[in-house]
């Protein structure tokens, strides 16, 4: 009966549970209905809202299309009312010009009958004067043009001489000024230099030293520093001989430290050389940096300014390279305000002129060749590279080119002849001056086929004329080499010597 009972109680909860769950159900289905209903709801009014947007957008943006297309419309107005006048305008100038050339052909017309009138008229003339004169048309008119031209050659030749020679005067006076306020305010003591140097040494016995266990010290330093020791019979004297300033200059210091120390051996004579090669090479620096501020010059580069300063150590005909160009960049400085031309272009040229020299003791070449080399690779101004070419007429300053026609050319090159022709700039007498060069010519005019010689340039050039019939372009090659060798083996002489050997034929005739 219990059973019954809860089997009872089992179905009724069963039961009343299923009702529950079927209320519960149905309240969820009608709420969700219901928010179904009101998204339903909310959607339409969207599209109501969206639609409306869309119909005012739409209604604005024909509101502007209608605006464009009427200001287009008002432009294309303007642009045919302007065409329209441009036509009118061209239509009027057209019909002006078609009358003005139909003007021109009748004024043609009319030059053409008066051309043909004066041709009659003339022709008349002529036929009078040759029956009055008795002489041909041809006739008269050279007679009247020998005298013209007679008439005008001697009034052209008197006021050529006339003009030269005023010119020629006031030139040599201006220049006379201008050379000689420069000398006068740029004088400078003159020091010779000479290829030697000379060291004293405290003692007889420093000698032996300096000559080492069978010789092995002085062959050391003589081999390492590229100079020769001569040990004489003066007293407390030791001279060192080389034509390399620089190295003469090392050695000295190298030896110097070496007395100093008073410890000589290979191994102390190499350690002496690079201290004294590093001090020389610190006063090149020097040297150079003193010489571009001293003349005001900033835009030389560092490799340069040192080229510079390996001027202080070069000498030609006594005279130190480094004080010539810095004189001769002061003087040039003076003129270059004188003529009005470019003073930087002209101290730099004047500066450089011999830059070549710092290298030709290392490197083949002639210093022109060589510190024209120098000016193009470090991009120098182009009248600056002309000056160092031209100093010494190796170009033509006649004005073949833009450059050549420089006037700082022209200023660099008397620059070097008034400084180097100073009195006592330069060691060399007149007599040994004068007899170099007689040397050379008469070298040159021992050869067959020679018919004149001339040294120029100080030496560094000798031209030498042959007879054309005598001699061909092989022949002339040949002479200039055998010229070349004769002069190396028979003269000594610094640098280079230029033979320039000259052959040509010259045919004159006269047409009349």
């Amino acid at each position: 009966m219990i059973v019954l009972y809860i089997v009872i109680g089992l179905v009724a909860g069963a039961a009343g549970g299923y009702l529950y769950r079927q209320s519960q159900a149905g309240k969820k289905i009608g709420s969700a209905e219901g928010r179904a209903e009101k998204i339903l709801e909310d959607a339409k009014n969207r599209e109501k809202e969206l639609l409306l947007e869309a119909k005012t957008r739409s209604l604005e943006i024909i509101e502007q299309a209608k605006k464009q297309e009427s200001e287009f419309r008002s432009q294309i107005v303007r642009f045919e009312e302007r065409i329209d006048r441009r036509e009118k305008e061209l239509e009027q100038k057209s019909a002006s010009v078609d009358k003005q050339k139909s003007d021109l052909e009748q004024k043609g017309e009319q030059i053409k009958q008066i051309q043909e009138e004066i041709k009659e008229l003339r022709q008349k003339q002529l036929d009078n004067l040759q029956k009055i004169a008795g002489m041909t048309r041809e006739e008269a008119a050279k007679v009247l043009l020998d005298n013209a031209e007679k008439t005008v050659k001697e009034e052209l030749v008197g006021l050529h001489k006339k003009l030269l020679t005023q010119t020629h005067e006031d030139a040599e006076r201006q220049g006379r000024n201008i050379v000689a306020q420069a000398i006068e305010r740029v004088a400078s003591e003159v020091t010779a230099e000479v290829t030697t140097t000379t060291v004293q040494i405290p003692s007889e016995e420093m000698k032996g030293r300096i000559i080492g266990k069978e010789g092995r010290n002085i062959r050391a330093f003589e081999q390492m520093l590229g100079v020769e020791i001569l040990i004489d019979d003066s007293p407390d004297t030791v001279v060192i001989s080389g034509f390399n300033s620089i190295r003469r200059h090392i050695a000295k210091m190298t030896l110097e430290k070496l007395l100093a120390d008073g410890r000589i051996h290979p191994a102390r004579i190499e350690e002496a050389y690079e201290k004294s090669k590093a001090e020389i090479n610190e006063q090149i620096k020097q040297a150079g940096e003193a010489a571009v501020y001293e003349l005001g010059i900033t835009n030389f580069p560092p490799k340069l300014v040192h080229l510079i300063g390996r001027l202080l150590f070069r000498t030609s005909y006594g005279q130190n390279i480094l004080r010539h160009s810095v004189e001769m960049a002061k003087i040039g400085a003076l003129m270059a305000e004188e003529l009005e031309a470019d003073v930087n272009i002209t101290k730099q040229g004047c500066l450089l002129h011999d830059i070549g020299k710092a290298l030709d003791q290392d490197l083949e070449g002639s210093h022109v060749d060589l510190g024209k080399k120098v000016a193009e690779k470090f991009g120098l101004d182009a009248r600056v590279i002309e000056a160092i070419a031209s100093h010494h007429h190796d170009t033509d300053v006649s004005g073949k080119s833009e450059a050549a026609q420089s006037v700082e050319a022209i200023i660099v090159d008397a620059c070097d002849n008034i400084s180097g022709a100073r009195p006592g700039a330069r060691k060399d007498t007149l007599e040994n001056y004068i007899k170099r060069l007689t040397d050379l010519e008469n070298i040159a005019n021992s050869f067959e086929g020679v018919e004149k010689t001339y040294a120029i340039q100080g030496g560094r050039e000798i031209r030498v004329f042959v007879t054309p019939s005598k001699l061909d372009d092989l022949a002339c090659q040949k002479l200039a080499r055998e010229i070349a060798n004769r002069l190396e083996n028979e003269l000594k002489f610094p640098g280079e010597i230029k033979v320039h050997v000259i052959r040509e034929t010259r045919v004159i005739e006269y047409a009349r």
